[in-house]
């Protein structure tokens, strides 16, 4: 692939080459193991969810195990889809997503006041989920654009689309699925990914506020998320009622000690703590694996968001910048969320941890975002300084940032994939 050329003045010492390598393979260990974790957790529990749930006892695993084997299917598939296919179905995409969302609402079966499923051939579907993807693929390329006119600044063709996509977030993920916890991951997907484009600092705070305060009118006219709120407060204050949940994810937590109870030695995924096998599954790690076996889960994922980390660095224009950053955003909301409401930090949202929680269509979308990702990694950016910057290193992290390479290689990827 030929020579990118930097417009931009803050590098007129900086030559850059994007070249096709081979892929972060570190990526796909990290991945399997995480989800070898997960399955490990979901089959070790097992017997405890299918007492509860009256069903047979390898129910869960068999079912987990076929979700993996669709999201592998779905990571190779975008692992080897052309970058310029996700830029022309960005926009249909996002109608799937909504329409999805729409058909849940109307058809789907209510859990605890809530609609975020719908069964689909005898499994369960997330449309959040699509949506999540939808808005990543979306916000990538209308960002990516409003860099290449020139305008990422304007309000009326960059902040007035950005507040009515927020708006739609709102009222359909918050307020047809009552998904408050997904709409707080999808807003900060979006904060991450223009604040990487380098949208002006005023205007993120501007929409920073506006978010807050519906935020703040969305708790006030819901009993049971001011119920949330308060638990999260003082969370040992109603232990039998609305902070059974909080509490129990304590007692699994604490009762871990340093080596965990064991696989087989669990007491809290037979009955005593909610959603054990998804929402709930950080706290019933540790009870099984305890300090030990969380500083190793801790580990893992730091390493793989280092892996994002690198291939945000050294990716080769801003969309591809753009679409890791997301799925980096995204997948650690998840993750700090979920681990900070089993240890009190947060509060309670209702969201899975990536990898480790039981549920098809959040595993198939992850791994479909990683696949993405994935291939990416295949292209890096090589800057040579010319003044031997960096100790005369071939590549500079420093000089890869918003809007500092043209848009070459992705248009080009389809070519040399």
């Amino acid at each position: 692939m030929g020579a990118v050329t930097r417009r931009n003045p803050q590098f007129s010492r900086l030559e850059g080459q994007a070249r096709r390598h081979r892929p972060d393979y570190w990526l796909i260990v990290l991945s399997a193991l995480l989800l070898a974790i997960g399955l490990v957790v979901v089959y070790s529990i097992s017997p405890g969810l299918a007492v509860e749930k009256s069903v047979g006892q390898s129910y869960f695993i068999n079912r987990q195990l076929v979700w993996v084997g669709l999201g592998a299917l779905a990571f190779l598939i975008t692992a080897h889809l052309p970058l310029t296919t996700w830029q022309r179905l960005q926009k249909p995409l996002l109608i799937a997503a909504i329409a999805a969302a729409i058909i849940v609402r109307l058809f789907g079966e209510e859990v605890n006041g809530a609609y975020r499923w719908i069964q689909v051939g005898g499994m369960s579907f997330q449309a959040v989920e699509l949506i999540k993807f939808a808005v990543l693929i979306w916000l990538a390329g209308f960002l990516t654009e409003r860099i290449r006119e020139g305008n990422l600044g304007d309000w009326r063709t960059t902040l007035k689309p950005l507040m009515i996509a927020l708006g739609v977030v709102g009222v359909v993920v918050a307020g047809l699925q009552s998904d408050f916890g997904s709409t707080v991951v999808i807003i900060a997907m979006m904060a991450a990914m223009v604040v990487i484009a380098g949208l002006p600092m005023k205007r993120i705070l501007a929409i920073g506020g506006v978010v807050l305060i519906l935020g703040t009118m969305a708790i006030a006219s819901s009993s049971y998320r001011q119920d949330r709120l308060l638990t999260f407060l003082h969370p040992t204050q109603d232990c039998l009622s609305t902070g059974y949940q909080a509490c129990q994810a304590l007692i699994a937590v604490g009762s871990g000690g340093l080596f965990g109870l064991g696989l087989g030695n669990s007491v809290q995924a037979f009955g005593y703590l909610p959603e054990a096998e998804n929402d709930s599954i950080f706290a019933i790690y540790a009870e099984k694996f305890g300090f030990v076996g969380v500083t190793v889960l801790l580990g893992l994922l730091v390493a793989f968001f280092s892996r994002l980390y690198r291939i945000i660095a050294r990716a080769p224009d801003t969309f591809t910048r753009l679409l890791t950053t997301g799925v980096f955003a995204w997948l650690a909301a998840q993750a700090i969320i979920n681990i900070g409401a089993m240890i009190g930090l947060l509060p309670l949202k209702g969201i899975t941890l990536p990898f480790i929680s039981y549920g098809g269509t959040s595993v198939v979308f992850t791994l479909a975002a990683i696949g993405i990702v994935f291939q990416i990694s295949r292209y890096s950016l090589y800057s040579v300084p010319r003044d031997n910057v960096n100790g005369g290193n071939r590549y500079d992290p420093r000089a890869v940032r918003p809007g500092a390479t043209a848009e070459g290689p992705v248009r080009n990827m389809r070519r040399h994939a």
